[in-house]
């Protein structure tokens, strides 16, 4: 079983930048695969970012790309999540996950195993 939490989020003003933490606990993190997405009111869960279980390979969603940056240390059984140039429509509920398969990170948030309680971000204009 793999418990996650995020931390980091809050109210921030378009442009600024926020740090958000993923802390995982159980199972061997250095295994698996880590996503971030995130969910607005009556939107479905979006893909945000995601890297591999080493971070060589890292993948965004188009609307982040050039702004976000995703990170792991597998020592410290943490993912991060580094948001650059904040806009108002980032607002929504982050959410960290955890997929234990391949070690490679999906971009379907169906696939993933273990999510956190989620972290609201919102970016005043």
């Amino acid at each position: 079983q793999v418990q996650l939490v995020e931390s980091g989020g809050g109210l921030v003003q378009a442009g600024d930048s926020l740090r958000l933490s993923c802390a995982a606990s159980g199972g061997t993190f250095s295994s698996y695969a880590m996503g971030w997405f995130r969910q607005a009111p009556g939107k479905e869960r979006e893909f945000v970012a995601g890297i591999s279980t080493l971070g060589v390979t890292r993948s965004y969603g188009d609307s982040v790309k050039g702004r976000f940056t995703i990170s792991r240390d597998n020592a410290k059984n943490t993912a991060y999540l580094q948001m650059n140039s904040l806009k108002p429509e980032d607002t929504a509920v982050y959410y960290c996950g955890a997929d234990l398969r391949f070690g490679i990170p999906d971009q379907l948030a169906r696939k993933y195993d273990y999510w956190g309680q989620g972290t609201q971000v919102t970016v005043s204009s």
